[in-house]
């Protein structure tokens, strides 16, 4: 019996293993910076979890020591020995203080739990929103993000923008979350715990980030065939560069007339029923706003990198990247797809 568990034990560390170095596959084939990790917060709301976290990871260690210590004792003090008569030992039925202890002792510590877990859920939810807070509306569509910045004028999708935060100047980001078709779920574990977007049924959450840097997440939700690959992008911008980037995503979408003919395939074809492009007669708002398509870093909800090559590849036919994705190949000619990569790269 020892063995056995023994070797159960060894299989379940084997496969969590194995599964971090799966999750850390999936992120490294992509453009995302890092693996996602609950054990380097940058905001209030992730330390609060992270800090709980290792709370709850003393207390389940403590029981594991115990509850093992004793197992392994037991295995060893009453191990069959040869000089045993295989009698049968004295059996001894009922101990109110052993029954007492494995009750109280349990609730105690379910008790302290819960209330430790509702004390840091009610300071992150009750938390007083400064007069600078940023206001943010995130919608997630099946399979992308699209972001909503009603103070600032500004629309963008995949990548989130937000200020650095600071104790003495405090800049916090305040999101509404919203879904358009199904439940998803946004988590960035560095800045916030997960928290899910319902149709019909408006969330929040806030995060305060301290370091400046690129943070990724993941929709943590099954949300249809492309879950897997929708991912998280949270750009977190000194007040210059936050200020520089909501400056040009104010603009309309660049109008040059050396790529007029890509121009008239995205107005004369299906995109501009999808997409928007300010400035222009394109308004549509199933897809992603392409007004400065070219200023973020990635493609198809982080999973590819924005240049030409993989753009046009996206065009033509997105299924390559993206089974199953809802943006359909146009079939475009050769020469129409150039024209209107051509056109989309000056979008920045």
């Amino acid at each position: 019996m020892p063995w056995q568990w023994l070797w159960k034990t060894r299989n379940a560390i084997f496969a969590a293993a194995l599964l971090a170095f799966c999750c850390g596959i999936v992120f490294a084939q992509g453009p995302q910076a890092a693996t996602p990790s609950i054990f380097t917060p940058a905001s209030t709301p992730a330390t609060e979890i992270n800090n709980l976290s290792y709370f709850v990871l003393e207390i389940t260690g403590g029981i594991f020591l115990v509850v093992g210590g004793l197992l392994v004792y037991v295995i060893i003090r009453y191990r069959a020995r040869d000089t045993d008569d295989n009698r049968e030992p004295a059996q001894i039925y009922g101990s109110n203080q052993v029954e007492l202890a494995w009750t109280v002792i349990p609730v105690l510590i379910v008790v302290v739990l819960f209330l430790t877990t509702a004390r840091m859920i009610f300071a992150i939810q009750d938390a007083p929103k400064p007069k600078a807070a940023l206001d943010v509306t995130t919608v997630a569509h099946q399979f992308w993000w699209e972001y909503r910045y009603p103070a600032l004028g500004v629309v963008a999708a995949n990548e989130l923008h937000v200020p650095l935060s600071n104790t003495q100047d405090p800049k916090p980001t305040y999101m509404k979350l919203l879904s358009a078709d199904v439940d998803h779920s946004y988590w960035v574990p560095q800045l916030s715990g997960k928290v899910d977007l319902i149709p019909n049924h408006p969330n929040e959450l806030w995060i305060d980030p301290m370091r400046a840097g690129l943070y990724v997440g993941q929709c943590a939700q099954f949300c249809g065939a492309q879950h897997a690959k929708m991912l998280l992008r949270v750009y977190v911008d000194t007040p210059d560069q936050f200020a520089a980037w909501v400056k040009n995503q104010q603009q309309d979408g660049v109008q040059d007339p050396s790529v007029a003919a890509g121009r008239r395939v995205f107005e004369t074809q299906a995109c501009m029923n999808c997409h928007a492009v300010r400035g222009t007669a394109a308004t549509g708002r199933f897809g992603p706003d392409l007004t400065h398509l070219m200023s973020r870093d990635t493609l198809a909800s982080g999973i590819l990198h924005n240049n030409k090559e993989n753009l046009r590849q996206w065009i033509k036919n997105p299924d390559s990247f993206k089974p199953g994705s809802l943006m359909p190949a146009m079939q475009l000619s050769d020469d129409q797809l150039d024209q209107l990569t051509a056109y989309l790269s000056t979008l920045k």
